[in-house]
């Protein structure tokens, strides 16, 4: 804590360092109330692609069994991809939100590919899509949920530290020049007496 100095000008800036920081308080509560909130969407949306992610990998797992010696043939079609977001901004953090992937899908001869391949193709593409879209969503709860622990420890700093700190202060100081005044006040009745006296 900062030596506290017993001035008319000190008690104006701490005053005004206060007035800042009670104006500074409720956006910190509303920044704090927006991150819990997306955080939640977030943790949905999260919950049920992760199960539509199940659902497609356990169809996938059902044909890919019966063709298991042609894998190697897909995962060649389709290991080079690039994934497509955009930003947006929540409570003054950048998230990402997903787009899709673009594939770059090689040439293959039809005679040679699989019967089913096609189909194949298509279903591990969706199965990559959604497994892209559940990283993204991590990625952005665990920047969201970083951001919110900063947040709520500046919002209890404010809260329960520098705004009562600076309260004390301003009465502490308050109480002096009010102390102060009236041992002026009391200066100036003893020496009008005594001039009265003396005269």
């Amino acid at each position: 804590m900062e030596k506290i100095k017993f001035s008319k000008q000190e008690l104006k800036k701490r005053r005004d360092t206060l007035s800042q920081y009670q104006r500074y308080l409720p956006i910190l509560y509303l920044k704090k109330q927006q991150l819990q909130f997306e955080i939640l969407n977030q943790i949905n949306l999260l919950n049920s692609l992760e199960k539509e992610f199940k659902i497609k990998k356990e169809e996938i797992l059902k044909w890919l069994n019966l063709t298991i010696e042609d894998l190697d043939f897909v995962k060649k079609q389709i290991s080079s991809y690039n994934v497509i977001s955009e930003e947006k901004n929540i409570a003054g953090i950048d998230i990402k939100i997903f787009k899709k992937v673009e594939f770059t899908i090689f040439e293959y001869d039809l005679f040679l590919a699989p019967l089913w391949f096609d189909k194949g193709l298509d279903s591990l593409m969706d199965l990559v899509n959604i497994m892209e879209n559940i990283n993204t969503i991590r990625k952005n709860i665990e920047l969201l949920k970083k951001e919110l622990t900063i947040t709520t420890q500046r919002l209890n700093l404010f809260e329960k530290i520098k705004i009562p700190q600076l309260e004390d202060e301003i009465r502490i100081i308050r109480i002096y020049l009010g102390d102060q005044f009236a041992n002026s006040v009391g200066i100036a009745k003893i020496a009008k007496k005594k001039i009265e006296v003396g005269l």
